[in-house]
């Protein structure tokens, strides 16, 4: 099995060279890339996962990650940041990061983090999956799509993830905390709030412009439960 590709955008040369060194230590085949129109062509090229500093020359790490979510590629993206506020964080998942590590960090521990991503990523493609149907709404776990008469909404991976961990537990109540743990991962530090963005995001792709009754109700000062539509 061939070495996982990593771009590793960062224009601080110690730094890059710091995660090249524990990256490929680890196994990962790293391509090094110093400013923001670099880290799109690698990425674009084709690649299992994008390290992104937030603060690069030219078309900084936002933009970076604005840009390929646009473009619907689903590459998972890790933020960089020494902006560690958290409109700073919030903005970073809203962009479509996977995940947002404020330095300074440990290399070890970006590394774990990216073997935890990659795990979560590729156990999708391993199996087919479960198709959920709830009325006119399923949930494809294999093709990682969430339809409503058959038309793909076009859900970014964090929140197709949170509708499949919602929907696989129908009618119960979950709290944030566990949904963060479940989508975002054990050691993710982020601020539970992102929870609430992601929900919003989902009933404006879902419920609004399909005419849906609500299928993410609010379970005030607790968290969010799936109901049948």
């Amino acid at each position: 099995m061939s070495a996982r590709t990593i771009v590793v955008a960062e224009d601080d040369v110690a730094i890059r060279e710091l995660l090249t060194h524990h990256l490929e230590r680890d196994g990962f085949s790293v391509i090094g890339a110093s400013d923001g129109n670099a880290a799109l062509r690698r990425t674009r090229a084709g690649i299992d996962l994008l390290v992104l500093d937030v603060g690069l020359p030219g078309v900084d790490g936002f933009d970076v990650a604005r840009t390929l979510r646009r473009e619907e590629r689903t590459v998972p993206i890790v933020m960089l940041s020494a902006r560690c506020d958290e409109i700073d964080r919030v903005l970073g998942f809203e962009l479509g990061a996977d995940d947002y590590v404020c330095k300074p960090f440990s290399a070890r521990e970006v590394s774990g983090r990216i073997k935890a991503i990659l795990r979560r990523a590729g156990r999708a493609v391993q199996t087919r999956g479960p198709v959920l149907r709830f009325g006119r709404l399923e949930i494809d776990e294999g093709a990682r799509e969430a339809r409503v008469d058959g038309n793909d909404v076009r859900l970014k991976p964090r929140e197709f993830a949170l509708l499949r961990e919602l929907a696989g537990n129908a009618g119960v109540a979950l709290s944030r905390d566990w949904l963060l743990q479940r989508v975002w991962g054990f050691d993710f530090n982020g601020d539970e709030r992102t929870i609430d963005v992601h929900v919003h995001r989902l009933r404006l792709k879902i419920e609004e412009p399909w005419q849906l009754p609500p299928i993410v109700r609010t379970v005030h000062g607790f968290g969010y439960k799936f109901v049948r539509p």
